[in-house]
């Protein structure tokens, strides 16, 4: 809730401004360097004075002036902050125990808000943050899980941030790290993966053979009769040369000799 401009004390309120001021200006320098404050550039200040917030809103960046003896205030750091979500152990729709980790980052949007909405706006983003991961991970399957990720982020940070607006908190983004199943789901995941591995080799050298069966037909097909006489040309050569031995070594006398025998 925001401060208002109409912030009413009461009397006994505005009686310890008055002695307050009046002190600061009996100790006036050590109530200067008391009253003086300096928030960076990245931080703001949230002024409480008599309880109250003070009017303005959060202070900063530089310098400003609290009341010593009426005023307090806080510090608010509005950088970008990221958290781990422990492993969350969460049962999906299909009835598999899976254990998933996230990471969350946040920043403060709302100074006032965060200090004056929620006792402590970091831990409750965090325990937020736990409970949506396994609400949402309970209603999705082990296959939308591993496969929608960046969806499942999506939704996690929309809801998150709907979540903690009141509290002047911006989800800016969660991402899930991991997501580790039990021990006998990877194994049969992993034996289903090597037999469909096996069975795609098997096809990729049935196809082969079966092309290189296809080619040699084509190439007996379209093989023509003198390209197959080039072919027996050198074993007609052979032939050839064998009866010329043969006549070398038997003259036809000498053979008509032995057929007259």
């Amino acid at each position: 809730f925001p401060a208002g401009d109409d912030t009413d004390y009461g009397c006994c309120g505005y009686l310890l401004l008055g002695v307050s001021m009046l002190f600061m200006v009996i100790l006036f320098p050590l109530a200067l360097c008391a009253g003086i404050k300096v928030v960076q550039e990245y931080e703001r200040a949230v002024i409480f004075r008599l309880g109250r917030l003070s009017k303005g809103g959060a202070k900063g960046p530089g310098i400003f002036f609290i009341i010593p003896c009426t005023d307090e205030y806080r510090k608010v750091d509005l950088r970008t902050v990221s958290f781990d979500v422990p492993p969350q152990e969460i049962l999906t729709k299909d009835s598999v125990t899976i254990s998933v980790d996230a990471v969350v980052y946040y920043r403060v949007q709302d100074a006032t808000m965060s200090i004056a909405n929620v006792e402590n706006a970091d831990g409750a983003t965090r325990l937020l943050a736990q409970t949506t991961l396994r609400n949402m991970l309970g209603t999705k399957s082990l296959s939308e899980v591993l496969t929608d990720r960046e969806y499942i982020s999506s939704g996690m940070q929309e809801t998150l941030d709907e979540a903690t607006d009141p509290w002047g908190i911006k989800v800016e983004r969660v991402e899930i790290k991991d997501v580790r199943l039990p021990v006998q789901l990877q194994r049969a995941m992993a034996a289903e993966a090597e037999a469909a591995r096996e069975a795609r080799a098997k096809v990729i050298a049935a196809e082969g053979e079966m092309n290189a069966s296809r080619k040699l037909k084509e190439a007996a097909d379209v093989m023509s009769i003198p390209q197959l006489h080039a072919t027996s040309l050198p074993t007609n050569l052979d032939l050839y040369k064998r009866r010329e031995e043969l006549h070398h070594h038997f003259p036809p006398a000498h053979r008509h000799a032995k057929y007259a025998h």
